[in-house]
């Protein structure tokens, strides 16, 4: 998907103070402090941050079945599969919550037939690369892997969300000390920020599962499941008088 076009950089300044001046207050004692910034001296601007976060979680379903004309041989044969399959992900450090087993048993014709789905979450994608490698090699085509699922948790986007409207305030400020500096003079406190716009896209969460093409590679699966999240604010600043050489220096 191509990347929407930036909003334009806003600045607006004004650099001369206003005719309406408040009364000079009175100098601290000691010659220390002095008058504020001079009213109606701000500086507009306007910035924006682009974030992408790749997903956090994988689902991977795996399915077995046997046919027998025994119901207990039917059984046994899918359960020594389903206990190997548990026992290997256990060992790799896959916790038993994260396991989820549904079974089906059914008679067709004059035979017995079980089926059985299990459907593994993966927050370390190195582990389940190995996990069903392994299977893979020890079970053969008596087990069928799906392509991985991958999407993101509600707090993975809710981190990103946070994150980009954080970056847009700090390249906000960023191009407001560039503007003071321009002209010689020093950015004081903030005197507003606002949110104005906020746009999501790309990404796949939990509960919106998306089928991809089983000949996408898995990079390209991770790929497909970024989101990516832009913020653009607005951000009203004090100018203060001339930049002191030492702030330079720093």
């Amino acid at each position: 998907m191509a990347l929407p076009a930036p909003p334009p950089a806003r600045v607006f300044a004004e650099l001369v103070p206003a005719q309406a001046q408040a009364p000079t207050p009175t100098p601290a004692p000691g010659g220390r402090g002095g008058p504020p910034a001079p009213s109606g001296r701000e500086l507009h601007v306007s910035g924006s941050a682009e974030l992408s976060a790749g997903p956090d979680r994988a689902r991977v379903s795996l399915r077995l079945g046997s046919r027998k004309g025994a119901a207990g041989a039917a059984r046994s044969s899918v359960a020594r599969r389903l206990e190997y399959i548990a026992q290997s992900a256990r060992q790799r450090g896959v916790p038993e919550e994260n396991m989820t087993v549904t079974e089906d048993f059914s008679r067709v014709e004059n035979t017995y037939q079980m089926e059985a789905e299990v459907c593994i979450t993966f927050s370390d994608f190195g582990k389940m690369q190995n996990v069903c490698n392994l299977l893979i090699e020890k079970l053969g085509t008596s087990v069928t892997i799906s392509p991985p699922h991958f999407y993101h948790t509600p707090e993975a986007i809710d981190t990103l969300r946070r994150q980009v409207c954080v970056a847009a305030v700090g390249n906000t400020r960023r191009k407001a000390q560039e503007v003071c500096r321009l002209f010689g003079q020093s950015l004081g406190k903030p005197l507003l920020i606002r949110e104005e716009e906020t746009k999501e896209w790309g990404g796949h969460i939990d509960s919106h599962l998306l089928n991809s093409p089983d000949s996408l590679t898995l990079q390209e699966r991770i790929q497909n499941a970024t989101a990516y999240a832009s913020c653009r604010v607005f951000a009203v600043f004090e100018i203060k008088g001339k930049e002191n050489r030492r702030n330079k220096l720093l």
